[in-house]
């Protein structure tokens, strides 16, 4: 593989890298990131990748710089046609022209550079079109683009201008004596000596007796900020005639350095390596600092993320607290249980003879079927507003913790819905889920007590009482209650287990609590996590990859790796 194809693929697994790490997050000090990972990019899409896999083609000179300074009106004179428009309005160019010699015109095709802008051949103000010009008085080998204004009052020309800069092999940078020393342009001015650009300055429109004073400050500037290698002309003021154009005499320095550098295959490669070179150190080298905002993205939503399962693991860490330490066998469960197993007497019975209590047992229970029914009304009645309950305040949790920062407000206030409460279709599913698990203890109980359906204990009590009875004892699973220690529940609950074991036995009552213990517990589970999905899927939908900082970095690395190969083998060096 060839130094310029490995380069090529090192290029573009940077530029993948760089589309994956979206920074979606509005974390302090993102925005810079977003426009500077936008500028990557643009450019490796514009210029980088095409430049190098087209390294023949002409030099493309971008003409830039200051509202007012006249580029229109230079770029026509180097020309000699008024092929680009020009004018006392502002902003003048807001399509860019781009000027090429009519044999050269398939270099500049949509598929090789500044993909993102359509061909037109007619004058247009669509600033997402670019206008392609054949002039025989272009040299081969040459293109001139003229860009609108750095400093447009028209935002959508700024952003243009700053796209069409990073496209360009040589930057002419065209301002005037009135606005040489404007901070915007030297902001651009700046960049461009960051990136090893190659650039040219144009001093515009200069009255004679301000050539002497402003060329010198202008130079001293320049060699302030890395760029006094750079070539400065001085175009004098002066009238235009009937076509716009300045007097060929005044531009005839650029134009005859233009055409140099057209004419020497030598000297205009070494402009666009210059240029090319550059800008692939520059955007290896800025690549990290994406990747460390990129990271910051990522322990973000690993944060937010926390928060949301934190709110969700204590929520159901309390239902099965709520639903194992006798706090459901309160009220009406309480109430429609007493009624089915007529306590009274057992309860008296539990607190002094629980030994002797099992044959009792057989001949005391006075509950009808309908009886039974009712305590699995009042159990599910009970567990819906325990699931409610705790489904409400974990969704108090998530959604307090996330206001707490900007990115969790930022994601509560996109949501179509009000996360704060448990949603609405909680309640419903909730009742399903109960219903299935109480069907799914009547299965237990059928499928245990197969071998006895036959039995006077069994016939007692019903599938459905049976069923109800391990309810009971589920729900102060956690407890250890013996007797008279715990009250009212706990005693109610262990009538539920010695009617339990006068039929079974007492490892299989063991057996089907512990069954419809941990089914309770798997549907809570499920219930809570369908809730904090809610959350969860508003996170998963920014598409913060936790592999992306560290694709980039690997990326980039590649590039740097590959550059400094180059240079190596170019110097003389052998590769290892």
């Amino acid at each position: 593989m060839t130094d310029s194809n490995r380069m090529l693929t090192s290029l573009v697994q940077l530029h993948s890298a760089l589309q994956e790490a979206t920074l979606p997050l509005d974390l302090p000090g993102v925005e810079e990131q977003r426009e500077s990972r936008v500028e990557m990019v643009d450019q490796l899409e514009d210029y980088m990748i095409p430049r190098l896999t087209t390294i023949d083609a002409p030099m493309l000179a971008v003409v830039g710089g200051s509202t007012g300074a006249g580029k229109s009106t230079l770029v026509n004179t180097m020309v000699g046609a008024p092929v680009t428009q020009s004018g006392l309005l502002r902003p003048t160019t807001m399509s860019p022209v781009l000027v090429h010699h009519p044999d050269e015109a398939h270099w500049f095709g949509q598929d090789r550079i500044l993909p993102d802008l359509a061909r037109v051949t007619v004058p247009t103000i669509d600033p997402r079109s670019l206008q392609l010009v054949g002039s025989p008085n272009v040299p081969r080998g040459l293109a001139i683009l003229d860009a609108p204004d750095v400093d447009s009052v028209e935002e959508a020309n700024r952003t243009l201008a700053a796209q069409l800069l990073a496209a360009a092999d040589l930057w002419l940078f065209v301002t005037s004596a009135a606005r040489y020393a404007d901070q915007v342009p030297w902001d651009f001015l700046k960049q461009a000596a960051d990136r090893g650009t190659a650039v040219a300055i144009v001093l515009d429109r200069t009255p004679q007796e301000a050539i002497e004073p402003v060329a010198t400050h202008l130079a001293r500037m320049l060699a302030s900020r890395g760029l006094k290698d750079s070539p400065l002309f001085i175009v004098n003021e002066s009238p235009v005639d009937e076509n716009g154009l300045l007097p060929p005499v005044n531009v005839a320095d650029i134009r005859g350095w233009l055409q140099s550098l057209a004419a020497d295959t030598e000297a205009r490669d070494a402009v666009v390596r210059q240029t090319l070179h550059g800008a692939i150190r520059s955007v290896s080298e800025r690549a990290y600092t994406v990747a460390d905002a990129a990271d910051e993205q990522v322990r973000a939503v690993a944060g937010l993320r926390s928060d949301v399962e934190a709110a969700y693991a204590e929520a159901t860490q309390e239902v099965t607290r709520a639903t194992a330490d006798g706090t459901m066998l309160r009220g009406e469960v309480l109430a429609r249980w007493q009624e089915f197993v007529g306590t009274g007497e057992l309860l008296r019975s539990l607190e002094t003879q629980v030994g002797r209590i099992r044959e009792r047992l057989v001949n005391a229970v006075k509950g009808k079927p309908q009886q039974a029914d009712r305590v699995q009304v009042a159990v599910e009645s009970g567990l819906e507003k325990v699931l409610l309950e705790y489904a409400e305040r974990a969704a108090e949790r998530a959604a307090a913790s996330w206001r707490s920062t900007a990115q969790g407000k930022a994601l509560l206030e996109a949501s179509e819905t009000d996360l704060a409460r448990a949603s609405r279709e909680f309640r419903r599913q909730s009742e399903q889920a109960i219903r299935e698990w109480q069907q799914d203890v009547l299965a237990m109980v059928r499928s245990e007590g197969a071998d006895k359906r036959g039995t006077a204990r069994f016939m007692a009590f019903g599938v459905n009482g049976l069923a109800v009875a391990v309810m009971m004892v589920v729900f102060v699973h956690t407890g250890g209650v013996t007797g008279a220690e715990a009250g009212v529940a706990g005693g109610s609950a262990l009538l539920g287990q010695k009617l339990l074991e006068a039929v079974f036995g007492d490892q299989a009552v063991r057996s089907l609590a512990a069954r419809a213990r941990e089914d309770l517990d798997r549907r809570t589970a499920a219930l809570m996590a369908a809730e904090e999905r809610r959350f969860l899927q508003l996170v998963s939908g920014l598409g913060v990859d936790p592999q992306t900082p560290g694709r980039l970095r690997q990326a980039a690395r590649r590039v740097t790796d590959e550059r400094f190969a180059h240079q190596h083998r170019a110097s003389g060096g052998h590769s290892a």
